[in-house]
């Protein structure tokens, strides 16, 4: 018997492959950056070519450092940056243009018109989800009507889908009879599927503009799809989930109540509401978890933040404070807080729970005082002030208290920043022993598939706890910083 089990963990900014044992322990991984295009403000790109073609890369890299081959793989599993658009011609596998990355905000007009007068949840009891430049059926719409392929769309001749679609299509034989899939977890972030039944809206798709002769087939999130070819010819493609909904499984959050936050380009805090499709009234999203082949899909409330590790991104590469993203804790810590400095990173405008594309990313509070590392510490306050108001959140539609916070991703290494979590939270953070559940999800998922894990009880199993921070700050402090945090969230929103 095969004795790895793979995950492709394609994110906004890098693709990885990692190989685990049975244990869930890391094998091998290996990593490689895309770029990133920005043609006008707002505007966000990648080139599906170089993703697909990364792919290749990582999965021979890590193969290769492994010392292992193909065959060895039980399965692979795929988890995939969301909402991110792709386009391309079947007959050829090449994309009709750069994908529009999920940040991307060039369809805000086109979002106002299809809100009209019934407003931004004109289609939320249908799809959970309001209508907002972040999901992926007003960038399909955009770009069949910047490059008039309507009726090549509706003929299928051109293709849609979120990059899960674009991977699996490529892996699974490409032009050569590759399949046309999604699971129901990016679908659920469309905008194109209905919530109750977990299948295509046509008549949405209609009103949006948005042929359903593009889309893809709707699959289990965890369930056998086709054999790979290329890098991994033979190998069972056995899970498909969205990046968030990945880590929620990596984190085994398998019962109604158990929740996890992902620190990445953006984070994401994902509440399992079991079989239940709980609707937000305090700008959440109903999203779907995840489904296992022949069983119930399950559900979850999702606070989304569009920009957090990113703004450290933006430190070094557009303001240039800092050389690699380690330093920022170390500039940040040079300062004994914040210095009454407050840095709202509208970028992409504010996801939840403000859903306001139009809000601008501020600093507030600089005086001559203010030096670099009071810039670098508000940036890293300001992905624990966003979880705050994601949490409050989320409790008001759940009515569930955080007793603990499960957390995970790249920006989990930073210490300084756990502990800020912990203090403005005022409950425990933990962190499991492997910190990039994304990929870990997928793997479980595929492995689950297979038969190479029993059942969830054993996934759980595997799960364990690395590090722990207790909050330390009194509700004096933490109402305080509260308070000013909220004075510099109306100031993004007054800029608009």
């Amino acid at each position: 018997m095969a004795e790895l089990i793979g995950a492709i963990d394609q994110g906004t900014t890098s693709t990885r492959f990692m190989l685990f044992d049975h244990e869930g322990s890391l094998v091998a991984a290996d990593q490689i950056e895309h770029q990133q295009v920005f043609p006008r403000p707002g505007w966000v790109e990648h080139d599906p070519i170089q993703i697909w073609q990364n792919t290749v890369r990582v999965i021979e890299g890590a193969l290769d450092r492994a010392g292992v081959g193909p065959g060895e793989l039980a399965a692979v599993g795929l988890s995939n940056q969301r909402e991110t658009t792709v386009l391309w011609d079947p007959s050829t596998g090449q994309p009709v243009a750069n994908a529009i990355v999920w940040q991307d905000t060039r369809t805000s007009d086109l979002c106002r018109l299809l809100a009209g007068d019934e407003g931004q949840d004109r289609f939320r009891s249908r799809t959970g989800l309001p209508i907002a430049t972040y999901f992926s059926a007003p960038k399909a719409r955009w770009l069949l009507d910047r490059l008039e392929l309507h009726d090549e769309a509706s003929r299928g001749e051109i293709l849609f889908g979120t990059v899960d679609s674009w991977l699996a299509w490529n892996l699974t034989g490409g032009a050569d009879g590759g399949r046309h899939v999604t699971d129901v977890t990016n679908a659920s972030r469309t905008m194109l599927m209905d919530l109750a039944t977990t299948a295509w809206d046509s008549d949405l798709a209609m009103e949006i503009g948005v042929p359903v002769h593009m889309l893809p087939e709707i699959v289990a999130s965890v369930g056998e799809v086709a054999s790979c070819v290329g890098p991994l010819p033979g190998v069972p493609l056995a899970a498909i989930l969205g990046d968030q909904q990945a880590a929620l499984f990596g984190q085994a959050c398998f019962e109604a109540g158990e929740a996890k936050n992902t620190y990445g380009t953006g984070n994401f805090m994902l509440l399992n509401t079991g079989t239940d499709a709980v609707s937000s009234e305090s700008g959440q999203l109903t999203t779907v978890a995840y489904r296992i082949s022949g069983e119930d899909t399950v559900y979850a409330l999702e606070g989304s933040i569009a920009v957090t590790g990113s703004l450290v991104q933006w430190l070094r590469d557009g303001l240039g404070i800092i050389d690699s993203a380690e330093e920022v804790e170390t500039l940040a810590a040079s300062v004994e807080d914040n210095g009454d400095v407050y840095f709202v990173p509208a970028f992409s405008g504010l996801f939840a729970p403000h859903w306001r594309p139009d809000a601008r990313g501020v600093i507030v509070g600089l005086t001559r005082f203010a030096t670099g590392g009071h810039i670098a510490r508000a940036a890293l306050e300001a992905t624990a002030f966003q979880t705050r108001d994601v949490t409050e959140a989320m409790t008001a539609d759940s009515g569930m208290e955080l007793t603990e916070l499960k957390v995970d991703g790249g920006m989990t290494g930073n210490e300084l920043l756990m502990q800020f979590q912990a203090d403005i939270l005022g409950v425990d953070v933990v962190r499991p022993t492997v910190a990039e559940t994304t990929a870990l999800g997928a793997a479980y998922g595929a492995g689950l598939a297979v038969g190479f894990w029993s059942g969830l009880d054993e996934v759980r199993s595997k799960w364990a706890e690395d590090r722990r921070w207790a909050p330390g700050m009194g509700e004096d402090e933490r109402g305080r910083l509260l308070g000013r945090w909220r004075q510099a969230i109306g100031r993004s929103l007054d800029w608009a």
